[in-house]
């Protein structure tokens, strides 16, 4: 008979290192590649009458408001 619980030191034995650090620089990656929809928030969030709008109207209708059509003179 064993014993189901291992310690804390061991807890990451079964992950090897290699793993991990392919992990995290595939995390960093993501990071870097942001969804369009997390850019636009970001850019209406900057703009503050853009984010006054998003929270009555939400994100997506606040930068379509703001910055959806190019405005030309």
């Amino acid at each position: 008979f064993s014993d189901p619980f291992i310690s804390r030191r061991r807890a990451s034995d079964f992950i090897r290192a290699d793993t991990r650090l392919g992990a995290i620089s595939q995390e960093r990656i993501r990071e870097r590649n942001k969804a369009l929809q997390e850019r636009q928030r970001e850019i209406c969030e900057d703009y503050y009458p853009c984010e006054l709008y998003a929270f009555r109207h939400g994100y997506a209708a606040a930068y379509n408001h703001y910055f959806g059509r190019r405005r030309t003179k």
